[in-house]
């Protein structure tokens, strides 16, 4: 039976045994061979830099949005034109996947390319210092610094190609303090605390007040190739849509809070039609690779305003975890909508690299979604829950709830990290002709568990080798 499984014992062994380093430790080993293998990849960027024309980046990245909230993808009443049209132009795998359905670890993975438990940012917020979990004193603010630290030393997508000459520009959602910290050039997030700075701040006003800053930084970088992070607070609460958008969709639904949010997703598809209409504009669109993908699912509560339902946005269900993932990139990556493939966010890092022929780091795990056949080979993809407030703030494992794999059809879910027990359900699911996750088929194929188990057992254990090296496990 699967719970004797070698696998589930593995599992069972993370986050409990007495190896955890502390964060300061964990990130020592973790980012002292990601700075080795960034500094083996200087060659190959500085070769990037002179061999002919180099494309653009421009990252798309939706915000609490769940992976049916697209006309592309069937949904009977949102209306998104141009993220259908950039469907349509791209390699779209419709069965994408995010490292963690939580915003934070979502877009460190997006930019560093590595998943939560490489990279050690496993949480939004640090440990809380009172049952308030928004109460925020001069102590909190520090253990806020030694998570957003990680930053500073990793390899991040913005780095690595500014080591190739490459303009870049930070907008909207970004957790990991000033935007310089991160690698860019320019940006809108200061960080700052003292002004305000949590997960975005100014850069959050980046497509709800319009997109100037951008047209701003094309209009300086000129002949420069650049990378773009377009994550604006979209459709992410406040559901605050134009009056025209919210009455089209009262039309459909009496129902305000989910009318709401239906609007919101169509605004968001508005300011991407005019980010996408930008490059147009300036000539840049064929030279431009466009990737797109959410950072965590949403499922509106339909009794109350700006909140989520269960089995969406911070859970390990699809509503939470699933995105579609698409590539663009006119003339060197052929059209084609996938329907069968799981795919990862920490692939869009690699996808990028190969793009601008620069060399991804030996702990990337990811892959160059544009070679479509080598993602059809890998299989499957996993990731992890954590907690969204930080249990213990100097040890970044702590705040792991569950892991799961999505391998073909299947996929499975256990519970890990310290709080799971022998008891704990093991949920299994034949997501392809049960997307809703109704029916948990883990009793009647205990084999099949094992051998997801395994997987995901082994997929932990190469993840966090990095760490390993520098003692942890």
């Amino acid at each position: 039976m699967y719970r004797d499984s070698p696998g589930r014992a593995r599992i069972m062994r993370i986050g409990k045994e007495r190896t955890m380093l502390n964060r300061r430790q964990f990130l020592q080993g973790t980012l002292a061979a990601g700075a080795a293998s960034w500094a083996m990849t200087a060659g190959a960027q500085a070769s990037a830099a002179t061999n002919g024309e180099r494309p653009n980046v421009l990252f798309i990245i939706s915000d609490d949005q769940a992976w049916g909230d697209y006309s592309f993808m069937g949904h009977p009443y949102i209306d998104t034109p141009r993220i259908d049209r950039l469907a349509r132009e791209s390699l779209c795998y419709t069965r994408g996947y995010v490292s963690a359905p939580l915003c934070c670890p979502a877009l460190a993975s997006m930019v560093t390319g590595l998943h939560p438990h490489q990279n050690g940012i496993t949480c939004n917020d640090p440990t809380a210092v009172s049952d308030n979990p928004w109460e925020w004193t001069p102590e909190r603010f520090e253990m806020r610094e030694e998570i957003i630290s990680a930053i500073d030393h990793l390899p991040s997508l913005p780095r690595m190609l500014g080591e190739a000459g490459y303009q870049s520009m930070q907008t909207g959602k970004w957790w990991l303090g000033d935007y310089a910290r991160g690698g860019f050039t320019h940006g809108m997030t200061h960080g700052d605390p003292e002004r305000g700075g949590r997960h975005g701040d100014e850069g959050l006003k980046i497509g709800r007040e319009g997109l100037d800053p951008i047209a701003d930084f094309l209009d300086e970088a000129a002949s420069d190739p650049f990378f773009i992070w377009y994550a604006p607070f979209m459709p992410h609460d406040p559901h605050t849509p134009p009056e025209r958008l919210l009455q089209k969709y009262l039309g459909y639904i009496d129902n305000e809070p989910v009318a709401r949010f239906w609007a919101m997703c169509e605004w968001f598809d508005e300011t991407c039609g005019d980010l996408l209409d930008m490059l147009e504009e300036r000539g840049v669109a064929d030279n431009t690779v466009v990737v797109y993908a959410c950072d965590n699912g949403w499922i509106q509560n339909p009794l109350i305003r700006d909140r989520f339902a269960p089995r969406s946005k911070q859970t390990h269900y699809e509503g939470g975890i699933r995105t579609p993932i698409m590539v663009r990139w006119p003339g060197r990556i052929e059209p084609r909508m996938d329907v069968t493939t799981p795919v990862s966010i920490v692939d869009m890092v690699p996808t990028a690299l190969a793009a601008c022929g620069i060399d991804t780091t030996p702990e990337m795990p990811g892959l160059d979604l544009g070679d479509h056949e080598r993602a059809v080979a890998r299989g499957g993809v996993c990731g992890g829950r954590y907690a969204h407030t930080a249990r213990d703030n100097h040890d970044p494992l702590a705040n792991l709830d569950a892991l799961w794999v999505v391998q073909g059809d299947w996929k499975l879910a256990t519970p890990a990290g310290p709080q799971t027990t022998v008891d704990s359900e093991v949920e299994l699911f034949h997501v392809v002709s049960d997307p809703h996750e109704l029916n948990n088929l883990a009793a009647g194929y205990p084999e099949k568990v094992d051998e997801l188990m395994a997987e995901l057992a082994d997929w932990w254990s190469e993840g966090a080798a990095t760490a390993k090296a520098a003692g942890n496990g």
